[in-house]
Order: structure tokens, then sequence, then C-alpha cells
């Protein structure tokens, strides 16, 4: 019986191990602006700490992590791979959802393409009151998480959505969002997360969503 089970843990785990072996190590990403170039919205420190600190944080952790995960499956340790999932998407769900927050910013981020304001127009009827929205439910995160705008391909709309922690958003295209973790915010807003969340709007680079968006209807 043991031996059985041994051997669906192997079967299991085997086609991860291939992936694994052939994957390169993540890295930090550079940003693609100066660390004081968002200010006054958001300040120089916060930008250096939340990037060298806390997004380098969790790409050495997931790089950690799935040398772990890669000796668990080589190993055939079914157990040990499960036990790994929550880490890794914890930590990988940080790397991949600041990979998108810093290019969704820029000191002048210009205006949202005519295909993206025309489809922003018919699913919230303006583009302040797609602000409001996602604003509010942003503001409204329990502890920490983000607030996100994002593409269903399926309904062929745009949607609005909140993820607890780092989860990654699922079941649409990350177009913009919206980090609401304290480190993201209170060197200088302190406790008054709307006034940060109502700023970021003025850093928001809609030509890097409006490619997003160009790119999720394909």
């Amino acid at each position: 019986m043991l031996q059985s089970t041994a051997r669906t843990a192997s079967k299991l785990v085997q086609p991860v191990a291939g992936v694994l072996a052939v994957r390169s190590k993540h890295t930090l990403p550079d940003l693609p602006f100066d660390y004081a170039d968002l200010e006054p919205v958001i300040s120089h420190e916060i930008m250096q700490l939340h990037h060298q600190k806390h997004h380098a944080t969790y790409v050495n952790n997931l790089n950690q992590i799935e040398e772990k995960l890669h000796e668990a499956v080589s190993k055939g340790n079914l157990k040990e791979a499960i036990a790994l999932q929550p880490a890794l998407k914890f930590n990988g769900g940080g790397h991949i959802n600041h990979s998108i927050f810093w290019t969704n910013l820029a000191k002048d981020g210009g205006e949202p393409s005519k295909e993206l304001m025309d489809t922003i127009k018919r699913d919230f009827g303006s583009l302040d009151n797609l602000q409001k929205r996602l604003s509010d439910i942003t503001i409204a995160v329990q502890g920490s998480g983000w607030g996100w705008l994002g593409y269903c391909k399926k309904d062929k709309i745009l949607k609005i959505a909140t993820c607890a922690n780092q989860d990654p958003l699922e079941g649409m295209v990350p177009l913009f969002g919206i980090d609401v973790w304290e480190h993201a915010y209170y060197l200088q807003y302190k406790n008054v997360r709307p006034d940060y969340v109502h700023a970021i709007w003025k850093i928001a680079n809609w030509k890097n969503i409006s490619e997003r968006f160009a790119n999720a209807r394909q």
C-alpha cells in the first residue's frame, strides 16, 4: 500500500520537476523611473524601500521556495511539495503583482487610449466613475491587499476586483493595480489610506494600461 502511494505521488510530481529543472532564477526588475520621479504622490524613500526591500524579499523568497519545491518533487515528497504551496503563492504573487505595479505608474502617464476610454465609458459610464468605484473597493480592503482593474476575456468587459494579501488576480487579465499594503504608503500618508488611493490616479500610467488592454483583447 505504501509503495503504491509513493509511486502515485512520484507520477504526480514528475511533470512539475521537469518544469522546475529548466526554470531560471527570478530577478528584481529595474524600475522604469527613478525613485524620486513620482514625488510628491509617492516619496523617494517609500519607492526605494518598496522596491529594494519588499519586492526584493518576495523575489529572494520565491527563488528559495522553488529550490525547496524542486528538491521535494525530485524526491517524490508530495507532502512537502503541497506544504510549500502557500508560501509559493504568497511570494510568487508578490513578485507578479509588483512587477505589474511598477509599470502601471509614471510621472506623466497621459490619458487612456480611445479604445480603452470607449470601453470604460461602456462598462462604467465614465472615467470618473471607474476611478471612484475602484478607489472605494480598494480603500475598503481589510488588512493588506490590492485593488485591480482587469479585463475579462470570457465576457469581453472591464471589471474591478480586490485581492487579499499578495494573491494574484484570477479570472481576468490585470490592467491596473493599487497596492494597499501599508509599506506602500504609510511613511507618507500614515493611516489615511484614502488620501493615498485617491492620489495614485495622478501617476497612473495610462499608456501602459492601454497597452495591457490592447494585448488582453487579442
